[in-house]
């Protein structure tokens, strides 16, 4: 069960270490049913910080966005750490970093939070339209509930939440410092149905299914942008000598865009959902992202964002390998 109070003591705990830089949680959005990150340097800006089914956001990215090198001539870099809330999902986006060294374990410090699955925001506000002041959400068993002007109003979990969490399989972290409450139960199975849907056309109805997803593309790069494994300072999608893809907005370049994420990201999709969380055109992208996660679990025998002792997939080599596969 969710304990705010050992939340923000423990947060508050945790920044006046010395070692310690600030934590990164969630807090009370502005409006309706939004919920947003939260740095917390000191005591008193951790009595913001909350967790509840509102906490969509993949805190992790900003494990590579907010400490960027070099610092300003004349300063000195601030070696201390990093606290970071994390859902189950969320950790393994820290693990994976770890696995690449992206990071560094002495540098962040873990603080796990077990979920329940956080909502859909877009069904929520289906459901509950025209919520203009701050509304909150909590669990209660199988339910969800959310407190509103008008009063409370319980929803059964299913009917709120995303893909993701409805085929969760760590919900709780799988990497922490401090847990701050009990484990719950995982209750995802990989079955892998909404690929093997797709796998069951043919590859022309395949192709028409994404030829209609990729054509409403905006080239936004909301899903590259809020992507905890799309940190490289120096991102191929963005070169122009040599150019790999160009800025213009067609169904060829699209398609050109997202087959090469979906494969920079192949042994390395920690699925969060956060690409298809912020599409503005609701393109299905985890259906292409899980497609590859199945080939690589299947082929490969290899779960990214799970053992931060592993080696990254595409630098691994086993002699024992079959490669029965390799045409």
């Amino acid at each position: 069960m969710v304990d705010l109070e050992k939340l923000r003591q423990t947060a508050k705990d945790i920044v006046s270490r010395d070692d310690v830089k600030h934590i990164i949680g969630w807090k009370q959005g502005t409006y309706g049913f939004r919920v947003e990150p939260h740095f917390a340097a000191e005591p008193d800006e951790a009595d913001a910080l909350t967790f509840s089914p509102l906490c969509t956001n993949n805190l992790a990215t900003y494990l590579t966005l907010a400490e960027k090198l070099p610092v300003p001539r004349g300063e000195e870099p601030d070696t201390r750490k990093v606290a970071l809330m994390v859902k189950g999902c969320d950790s393994r986006a820290v693990v994976q970093l770890l696995v690449e060294q992206g990071l560094t374990r002495e540098g962040v410090y873990v603080v796990g939070c077990p979920c329940s699955g956080v909502v859909d925001v877009k069904k929520v506000e289906k459901m509950f339209p025209d919520i203009l002041e701050p509304a909150q959400a909590y669990w209660k068993n199988d339910q969800i509930v959310f407190q509103l002007p008008d009063g409370e109003k319980e929803v059964s979990r299913e009917e709120v939440l995303p893909q993701k969490c409805l085929l969760c399989r760590y919900p709780n972290p799988v990497i922490y410092d401090e847990l701050l409450w009990d484990e719950v139960k995982a209750w995802g199975s990989e079955d892998y149905e909404d690929v093997k849907e797709l796998e069951a056309k043919s590859p022309e109805e395949r192709w028409d299914f994404w030829k209609d997803k990729f054509s409403s593309c905006l080239r936004c790069y909301s899903c590259r942008n809020v992507c905890p494994m799309c940190y490289c300072e120096d991102c191929v999608l963005d070169r122009l000598n040599p150019t790999w893809t160009f800025r213009s907005v067609n169904l060829s370049e699209n398609t050109s865009y997202h087959l090469a994420r979906a494969f920079h990201l192949a042994g390395r999709c920690i699925e969060c959902g956060e690409c298809e969380r912020v599409c503005p055109v609701d393109i299905p992208l985890m259906k292409l992202n899980r497609k590859l996660y199945k080939e690589v679990v299947e082929r490969f025998d290899y779960e990214p964002g799970i053992d931060p002792e592993a080696t990254p997939l595409q630098a691994s080599y086993r002699p024992d390998d079959e490669e029965d596969f390799i045409l």
